[in-house]
């Protein structure tokens, strides 16, 4: 086999018979970096200087570009026939089937594969690859592993792209057009680089990506620059190679759609999304699908159509009843179709504050908002406003709110055992500091002497989160509150409805002034809720509590099906043994072990720990092997009445085969890796 031609050499082999079709595969709605293609480069589209270098290749009798039907692609047809080259159109996931398209339009023999993000294919290159392919008679011919990411050629004929059309029936395989024709093919014919620059990217994928390029670009001021020019570059400049070299080359092809959409949602969104529980980095730094296209019961479908079994946090514990259950959906969907929206009021905001307060008899009056943070700081606001003292007192997570957050003002670690730690208070107002105390729970002298200060009005708490409350505990927290003029509040944004229909304080028989709902309430749709004392919630009349998106339709009727199917189908009395269940999942597969577990909270929001484990590497490490075995799953389960008999097996196996896989490497959870991702994982395995 010769080695690659030098600049200007035409590659040519004599062989003249066999029609050569390369096809150009490209699309707008690149899901790292939308319109790719059309970015500038040199004075010119990206895609018009790939047709432009490609079309010097002196083997390739015609170029056709394959896009997609999507609507968003129509623009670029109409822009690539106009510069004068054949378009064919097809299935934007089943690349494959796009590939055949364009061979049998232009009825090819040979089939260069060329992708959009290569701007910078070598027409030399492309000549030798198609030369030796047809000199040595293989059945797949591609450059080698040692070029640089971005000269990628591969090639193969009419029946083999046939074949391969026919019989490949995996989603990876049809996305990426070659791997079922490279695995079963009984030749091969690969040209070797002059060198190793298998680490070096000059793709099109990524916004740092276009800085290398244009920088490459710039640096010859002309279009026909050579592979070999490119590389002695890249040895000579390195600067000039400096903005991508923190990605990792040929990472689209393992990369999912979730993961690729992650990305890119980072540089449009602080943080990559709303919720910082629902982050990627909390599960996988990397492999974590990220984003679902469907969801039924405890089945989640990501991006590109895998589906896995929830039982982890679902929906971070808003949906006790599953996800999509049908007679909360059916509510939702008679409000959308008489309309979610008025000048007027929804009466079922009316409905739904009625029966809160007859689920809990102590409460008169319901204000009603749509997360949780809101409701704390509505609840606070009242409470506020009911004592006229500024100071609270608080045990447990209660939101972002700047009332909650001051807490860190004087020392950011205050809030570190409330759920949460490491919530920096920047952005608070350094006036706020000192006016909310945290206390830790079951201590209740604590809470004593911050209410000696005497201007302490709101005492805000959980009623339980990861232990139970110690004897007399709560007793006693209700009654410092009232002897010292304050509004208790319990905050059951979590803990509501997960053991009884009502807040878990009715449990322990203790009556709050305020209670706050929320995660539960409406099976997914936003509706959280403030149950009060009419003597304590009469003060929201003498402050400003208000918000237009608090009247909208959806939310209230969500709510009023919720808790009927929550009393219909005794969920919470369910979902409280479906968690105990869980636990003994946990016990008896680690027991398999020699391996001791814990668990906290209560037993429908079950977190685990493995003693002696480092519960980082632990928490990465059964997530990572979890996700391989179809489940989103960690050390934590947010039961549902979706975890059936049939589902819990399931999990029982597959949580037995990923603690045995961790056990096998007890260094590995001893001190956390510095990044653990799933394909990390496999290597362990």
């Amino acid at each position: 086999m010769t080695s690659i031609l030098g600049c200007g050499g035409d590659g040519s082999s004599g062989v003249s018979s066999p029609r050569v079709v390369a096809i150009v595969q490209v699309r707008l709605g690149s899901t790292r970096l939308p319109n790719k293609v059309l970015a500038e480069l040199g004075g010119q589209p990206a895609l018009r200087l790939l047709l432009n270098r490609l079309g010097r290749a002196r083997l390739v009798d015609e170029i056709v570009v394959a896009t997609t039907i999507n609507f968003r692609d129509g623009k670029l047809e109409e822009l690539v026939q106009s510069w004068g080259y054949q378009v064919v159109r097809g299935s934007e996931q089943d690349v494959l089937s796009r590939y055949v398209l364009g061979v049998r339009r232009a009825h090819a023999d040979v089939v260069v594969r060329i992708t959009g993000d290569c701007p910078f294919v070598d027409p030399t290159l492309v000549d030798q690859v198609v030369s030796d392919f047809l000199g040595s008679g293989a059945e797949y011919g591609a450059t080698s592993g040692e070029f640089p990411d971005g000269f990628d050629i591969q090639v193969t004929t009419r029946e083999r792209l046939l074949q391969a059309q026919e019989r490949a029936t995996d989603r990876f395989d049809r996305e990426h057009v070659m791997p079922w024709i490279i695995r079963t093919a009984s030749t091969t014919s690969i040209v070797p680089c002059h060198g190793d620059y298998s680490d070096q990217r000059v793709t099109l994928d990524e916004p740092e990506d276009l800085i290398v390029l244009r920088n490459v670009v710039d640096y010859f001021g002309r279009d026909d620059f050579c592979l070999e020019e490119v590389t002695a570059l890249m040895d000579a400049r390195p600067d000039l190679f400096e903005a991508n070299r923190h990605l990792v080359c040929v990472e689209g092809s393992v990369m999912s759609m979730g993961e690729k959409l992650w990305r890119r949602a980072k540089r449009v969104i602080p943080g990559g999304n709303m919720l910082l529980s629902k982050r990627a980095e909390q599960f996988l730094p990397m492999g974590w699908p990220a984003y679902f296209s469907r969801s039924k019961g405890c089945e989640v479908w990501d991006l590109d159509g895998n589906r896995y079994l929830d039982v982890g946090y679902m929906g971070i514990g808003t949906n006790i009843l599953g996800y999509g259950h049908p007679a909360v959906d059916d509510a939702v969907r008679g409000v959308i179709n008489a309309g979610n929206m008025s000048t007027l009021n929804c009466p079922e905001e009316v409905t739904l504050a009625e029966r809160l307060c007859e689920l809990h008899p102590w409460a008169n009056m319901v204000k009603l908002a749509r997360s949780g943070g809101e409701a704390c700081a509505i609840a606070v606001r009242i409470a506020r406003a009911a004592t006229g003292k500024p100071a609270v007192a608080v045990c447990g997570y209660h939101g972002w709110h700047d009332w909650y957050l001051s807490a860190n003002l004087a020392d950011d670690a205050a809030l570190d055992g409330h759920l949460l730690p490491g919530l920096t208070p920047n952005g608070v107002p350094r006036n706020l500091q000192g006016l909310t105390r945290p206390f830790s729970y079951n201590d209740i002298e604590a809470l004593r002497s911050i209410l000696q200060a005497g201007d302490v009005g709101v005492v805000m708490m959980e009623v339980e989160r990861s232990a139970p409350p110690a004897q007399g505990f709560l007793q006693e927290v209700r009654d410092l509150a009232t002897s010292h003029g304050c509004a208790l509040i319990f905050d059951e944004c979590t803990s509501g409805f997960r053991k009884n229909l009502g807040g878990l304080h009715l449990v322990y028989g203790i009556e709050p002034d305020i209670a706050t709902f929320g995660k539960t309430l409406g099976n997914g749709y936003a509706i959280t809720a403030v149950a009060g004392r009419q003597s304590v919630m009469d003060a929201a009349n003498s402050t400003f509590i208000s918000s237009t998106f608090w009247t909208e339709r959806i939310g209230p009727t969500a709510a009023v099906a919720t808790l009927a199917a929550m009393d219909a189908e005794d969920a919470p009395c369910r979902i409280d043994a479906i968690g105990l269940r869980v636990r003994e999942i946990w016990r008896s597969a680690a027991a398999e072990l020699g391996l001791s577990v814990t668990f906290t909270g209560v037993p429908s929001l079950t977190k685990f720990s493995i003693e002696g484990w480092d519960p980082t590497s632990t928490r990465l490490l059964i997530t990572a092997a979890m996700l391989e075995r179809g489940f989103l799953a960690g050390p934590a389960v947010y039961a549902s009445i979706a975890h059936d008999d049939n589902v819990l097996e399931q999990y029982a196996e597959a949580l037995r085969g990923s603690l045995r896989v961790v056990a096998a490497k007890p260094s590995v959870v001893i001190a956390p890796p510095d990044q653990t991702t799933l394909s990390d994982f496999g290597r362990l395995a």
